[in-house]
Order: C-alpha cells, then structure tokens, then sequence
C-alpha cells in the first residue's frame, strides 16, 4: 500500500515504461505468420456474438474467442487451413482459408432454434470449462434461462445467479448477493460498463435489469482479472442488446406484476441499429379503483428505460450510445413515500489499430439518488442522498499470437456523494439541514498478459495499480479510538485531503491434463475504497455509500482459489470442485445505537475490523438431451474480527452459511412443452437474538451477549414453471413459487408475553407463502 502521491505517480510511470518497452520489443510471430482478425455477428440481427470460440483444423489447441465487442484476432503460420465457428443457438459454420497475407474476415453466423436442453451452456468450445483460464466464472445467456421459475413469473438476473455456487441470496425473494463470504457492497454490478449502485426494484423482490435488453451476463467470484477493480468480492458484467441492424421487430410480455414492451430496427442496414426497451408495473392502476379515498391516491410502482444505439464508421471504428433510466415510488398521501432510481450513459468507441490491436475508449455517467417524503400534520419533510460518477477509461487488447495476448488500460472516475440533505415545506417551522457533499478521483491502471509457455500449461498475470484521492471543499475531522473529534481542518476546492493507493497482483494458471481433466489455480488482490453504511440485511434505499477518509481506511482482499475441472460423455457433463480462502482487510461495522442517516460526524460510529473465509463449492451439470440442469453445493465459513464487538474474538458474520444448495432442472417434453423445476436450501443466516432479559425500573430489557451467535431457521423452497409454445412468435409461461408452501422466516422480533409479561414471545415474519402466476410473451 502507498501512502504518499509522488510514490504513485512514480510507479504509474513505471508501469507504462514497462508496457512501451513489451511494444518496442521485437514481434513474437515469426515472419511467415500472418492474422485474420474481424467481427462475428448473427446473420440474422446483426448483433455481435460475445465468446464465439474460432478453431483451426489441422492446429490442435490453437483457437480465439471474440472479446466483448465480437472481434477476434488469430496469428498463424500462412497456408491453407479450414476455419470453424461456434456459438451456442446458432449454426456452426465451416469455411477453408487460404492465408498467404494479413486478412480481415467478418463471420456472420445463421441462428438455429433455441433448444432448451442447452440451457446455461455458453457459447465457447464444448470443453471449455477445462481448457479456458476462467475459475470461479460463469456465463448466463438470458434468453437461455427464460423457462427457469422465479418470483412472480418475472425473469431475473440476479436470482438465477443466485442459484450458483458461492453465490447466495441476501435474503426471502431479495436481489441483493452474497459471494464466497463478501457483503451485498463488495459486489461490482456494471450494466454496459456503468456502475450500479442499488440493482433493486420493490425494496429487494425484484433486480433493475429487464432480461428483454439484455444480451450477456457474466459474473465472476474468484481469479478476478486485471480490468476489474474497485470491490472486493466479485464482478456482475451485464451488456445489453445493440439492436437488430437487419430489421424492425419487437417483443413484449404481459405478467401478474409487470408488462414489458421492446421496439428495435436499423439506423442503417447494416450499419447501426437502435433497441429501446420499457418495462413498468400497474399495481397502481388498481389501487385508483378502490373507494377509499387515500387508497386511490396512492402510488406505487417502478419502471425501467434501457436505449442503445449504435452505428460503424467503417471497419475500424464502431461507436455505441446506451442509457438505462429506472425509479420505484411509493406514495401514500398525507403520511410518508419515498422514491429511488438510478440513471446510466454510456458512450463507447471501438477502434482497431492494424489486425492485433483493439481498443474501446467509454465515457460513462452513473446516478443512484433516493428521497423519502414525511407528512407529519402540517410538517412536511423531504429527505434526499445518493452518489454520482463521472468516469473515462480506455482498454486495449492486443492479440500477439495464437497462444499470446494482453490487455491493458487506464480509468479515472471523479465521485460525488450526497450524504443527505433535508428541505422543509412551507407550512414547517423548522429549517432546512443539509450534510455537505464530499468529492473524490479513483483512478487506476492495470496490465495483463495470457499466455501457453508450454503446451498444457496456461497463465495469466497482471497487475492492477490503484489510486484513491478524496478531495475538497469542506471542513474534514479527526477523531480518537473513541469517536471524539480531536482536529479540524477546512480543504478548498480540488485540494487533497487523503490520498490511498494500492499494488494489486493477480495471477491464475491452469494445467490441463487432458481433453477433459484440468487442475487451476489463481491469486488475486482487491482494493475498495467505496463503503456501504447500511443496518440492512437487503438493498434498502436510503442506505448510504461513503468514501475512504482519513478515518475510514479502503478495504482489501486476498484470496487464493484452487480447482479441479472434469467433463465426462463427449462433455455432456460438467464436474467442478473449488477451494477458496479469502483474508479481509479493514471491513467497517458499527458501535451500538448508530445513527447513520443525516450524521456529518458519522465516521465517529465506525467500527473497522478484518474478516476472513472459506469454503468449498461443488458444481456438476448436464448440459444436454431432452432432461438437463445442475446441481450445485457449497460448504463454507465466513467469520468477522473487531477488537470492539464480542470481546476480540471471532463471531460469525450474519452471511455466513454453512451449507447451501441448489438442484435446477429442465425438461423438454416435446416443441411445444418445457417444465422445469429449482429447489434451494440453505443454513440460517447469523443474527445476533436476545440471550435473556433483565428488569430495569419496572421495564423488560433484552440482554444481548454474543453478536451473531444464533441462527435463523433454515431456509427450503420449491419452485416449478412450465412453458407452452403456442406458435413461433407467442408462449404461455406459468409458474409456482414455494409449492410446498414453506413459511421461511423474513425477520424474527422479540416482544413481551401479552398474557404473562415474564415471557418473551419470538414474533416470526414470512413474507411469501405459495404463489402461483401467469406471463404471455410475445415477439413481433
């Protein structure tokens, strides 16, 4: 760690010496080599295809997959070879090449009818899993996963990430995750490479992201590459639809709780495209027919905007606009409402240098801000915060051969936290208050570099330099071990208050010991200097981002990742075993009776401690034939240590589970009807309950003794869905939550026996019994 800026500056420039003195070096291809490069795309839509795999007959394991953008780039000797193309749900394409120069060939790929069976396989070889340097990531392809039953009927992201392992759900029916151990904060969320900072819809139940717009999902928990930074736990990649460049054409669905509309056509054919995709609730539509006067004046629902456009400039420049939009509100007239929402642009430029080299240049804007609305007589209150970013980075990648390639980029995102602010109506004779904004630039540079020195044997290396500044205006304070400010200083605009910065190596290799056994291993360090002050076990509204300071440190994480990697029956069958560790740095908790809402003093309630765990997940999927799914499990700790909480001693961390497991099925019956079915089951998580009760004048009072040393009941659920194909534009899906009806615990409270007030009586909350529900989807 560095503490002091011309250390950083310093090692900034020796970082880019080093990438100068790699390009200056002489070209690893010998002189008879030569590189096909170009964009893989469906003939159909004109959409770019993410992890197409591209194999030479006759060179055994040399092969690409196009990057995030569809373009590839491979070096080979000059000859006469045949070129194959594969991405699942499309048509494999052979075609002979004849390479005696550098060429650029575009492929465009014919689509084949979804099967099912195929359901979660992603589009790179069949036994990829084993060959790849990818551990701990996984590739959901949404319009695979449209049969798997969810709450409500609506098709999620983040609950079907949910039932992978190492990933665990923040709570009954919530959107907010857990991964390998980490907090709901230590999650990196981007959609189209623009940070989401609350991913949630009806406080929890349902994600902001519209499965109808979006194109690839990748989330990854452990072996974290080099171009990812800023959390501790793991990375959610989300791209969204470019738009059909061929066309115009739209889809929709009409469900219990929402209905969806998207509309999508060329710009020119070809040549750009647009997509615009709506999705909004009506619960109330219904609330205006009710009598009852408050009734139908109240609001509540959400809604969601994704837009995209995008257009080339010839071969080697393509550009990209896209903007998500999405708030909830509720409102009851005359007593309280809050609204939330997030807003995201982005605009990307792809530019190719020559046929190896790749760039994306992206200017990205991201807006999370929340206001709640109290009523109380003639006091009206409005209650605002949130968090803005401003951010530019450029990545390269640069393929140097067949078995060779490196990435490498710089970012720097300037952040404004709102912590809150109070407006009074007119009619409330008290004043307004507000907490001042604070400012600060994260910037990073990172490097990294895949290779095969040996045949059989894969490593990637890379170094990510991270720099934290937090900046002026205000008035900044110091305080000792016991919360009191003991020094004041006032910074002026632009000025550095505190300056972190950070080496974070990563490094993963994999020993494949044939076509279908491989052993991986990675390493890899994380930096956070972002924080999550929230009292929530779910992703609540008003909960409240913070920076690093010169009281709160930026948090890190060391973790090592050992697996193993096996495919069985020509790789019908994937098997997986993985073994983690994670030690944590500087993890943030708090002093009891924290106030954490509207405090320009909250750093004063901060408790900072470590944390550190373990586990082992087990995966085994059947990817194809008319019955597949997988079964997942995950046996693991996750322990928490601060000096001032429990004495000093470990105590469990209220994510840790001991055991969790998920078992998804599919089954096609025949074209016109699917079933599928997923059931979960996990450990309570870690509460902190009363341990007894002790009078105090005349008045019951808990006694609380161990901080999570009990757990909430355990957690089971079945959900089934069946989907009947009515033609090829039109199905039918109908699904049922909880089928068994099991009444999971939301919350547990603790109140006195009405009848005998000696008694503690334990008041449970289950929120969702069996829920049936129906959605028509449509395409047009």
């Amino acid at each position: 760690m560095l503490n002091n800026l011309s250390s950083i500056r310093y090692t900034f420039v020796l970082f880019y010496l080093f990438i100068l003195i790699f390009f200056i070096y002489p070209e690893i291809q010998g002189q008879n080599s030569y590189t096909i490069s170009g964009i893989i795309k469906s003939s159909e839509s004109g959409e770019v295809l993410i992890g197409a795999s591209i194999l030479i007959k006759g060179l055994p394991g040399i092969g690409v997959s196009s990057n995030s953008y569809g373009f590839y780039s491979l070096t080979i000797p000059k000859g006469n070879y045949t070129l194959t193309t594969r991405y699942l749900g499309f048509k494999t394409k052979i075609q002979p090449l004849l390479l005696e120069n550098n060429k650029i060939l575009n492929i465009s790929l014919d689509p084949e009818p979804i099967r099912i069976k195929e359901v979660i396989v992603s589009g790179e070889r069949t036994n990829d899993n084993v060959t790849s340097m990818d551990i701990s990531k996984n590739k959901l392809e949404v319009r695979q996963i449209q049969t798997i039953p969810v709450l409500l009927g609506e098709k999620d992201i983040l609950k079907t990430i949910q039932l992978l392992p190492g990933i665990k759900s923040a709570g009954e029916g919530s959107t907010g995750f857990y991964a390998r151990g980490g907090g709901t904060d230590q999650n990196l969320i981007l959609l189209d490479e623009a940070p989401i900072y609350n991913s949630a819809h009806l406080l929890g139940f349902l994600s902001v992201f519209n499965s109808d717009a979006i194109k690839d999902v990748t989330v990854i928990t452990g072996g974290m590459p080099a171009e990812y930074g800023g959390r501790l736990s793991s990375v959610l990649d989300i791209r969204t639809n470019d738009g059909n460049a061929k066309e115009f054409g739209g889809s929709g669905g009409i469900g219990l709780l929402t209905s969806r509309l998207l509309f999508q056509g060329p710009i020119v054919k070809d040549q750009g495209s647009f997509i615009i995709s709506a999705r909004r609730t009506y619960a109330d539509l219904f609330l205006h027919l009710s009598s009852d006067t408050l009734i139908n004046r109240t609001s509540l629902y959400f809604y969601d905007l994704n837009v995209k456009a995008n257009y080339s400039i010839g071969e080697q420049d393509h550009v990209f606009l896209s903007g998500y939009f999405g708030r909830d509100n509720f409102n009851y007239p005359n007593a309280f409402g809050f609204n939330w929402g997030n807003a995201t642009a982005t605009l990307r430029w792809n530019h190719l240098f020559g046929q190896s080299l790749f760039s994306n240049t992206s200017l990205i804007f991201s807006d999370y801000s929340y206001a709640n609305n109290v009523s109380t007589g003639v006091d009206q209150f409005q209650i605002t915060s949130g968090i803005r970013d401003l951010n530019a980075k450029i990545d390269f990648q640069y393929f140097i051969n067949s078995t060779s390639n490196m990435k490498f980029g710089i970012n720097s995102i300037y952040h404004t936290f709102l912590p809150g602010s109070v407006t009074t109506g007119s009619t409330t004779f008290t004043n307004s208050l507000s907490v001042p904004n604070k400012y600060a630039l994260e910037s990073a540079a990172y490097f990294s570099h895949e290779l095969e020195p040996i045949s059989g044997i894969k490593l990637e290396y890379g170094l990510r330099l991270s720099m934290f500044n937090l900046m002026g205006p205000g008035i900044f304070y110091s305080y000792d071990v016991s919360g009191n400010a003991i020094d004041t200083a006032t910074y002026s605009s632009g000025q550095i208050v505190k300056t972190y910065g950070a080496f974070e190596p990563r490094i993963s290799a994999n020993y494949i010991i044939d076509e279908t056994n491989s052993i991986k291993a990675a390493y890899t360090r994380t930096a956070q200097y972002l924080h999550l002050l929230s009292n929530s076990t779910t992703n609540n509204p008003s909960d409240l981002w913070v920076p690093s300071s010169n009281n709160v440190k930026p948090q890190y994480c060391d973790q090592y990742t050992l697996g193993y990697f096996k495919n069985f029956s020509d790789n019908e069958y994937e098997v997986s075993l993985e073994l983690y560790y994670k030690n944590m740095l500087n993890l943030i908790d708090y002093k009891n009776g924290a106030d954490l809402q509207l405090n320009p003093n909250v750093e004063s309630l901060l408790l900072t401690g470590r944390g550190r765990s373990y586990g082992a997940e087990f995966l085994i999927r059947k990817k194809y034939g008319a019955f597949s799914g997988w079964l997942g499990y995950t046996l693991s700790k996750t322990q928490s240590i601060f000096d001032e909480i429990n004495g000093g001693n470990p105590f469990n961390a209220r994510q840790d589970r001991t055991h969790d497991i998920s078992v998804v099925g599919i089954y096609e019956l025949n074209s016109s009807w699917t079933f599928s079915a997923t059931w979960v089951y996990n450990t309570g998580n870690a509460v902190t309950f009363p341990s007894g009760n002790y009078w105090v004048d005349g008045r019951l009072v808990p006694y609380y003794t161990e901080r999570n040393g009990y757990r909430m009941p355990a957690y089971h659920r079945l959900d089934v869905s069946a989907t009947w194909t009515l033609g090829p534009h039109s199905n039918l899906n109908f699904s049922v939550y909880n089928l068994y009806d099991r009444w999971n615990a939301y919350s547990i409270l603790f109140r006195q026996d009405p009848n005998d007030p000696t008694k503690t009586q334990a008041l449970q909350t289950t929120f969702f019994p069996i829920i049936p529900s129906i959605t028509y989807n449509f395409v047009f």
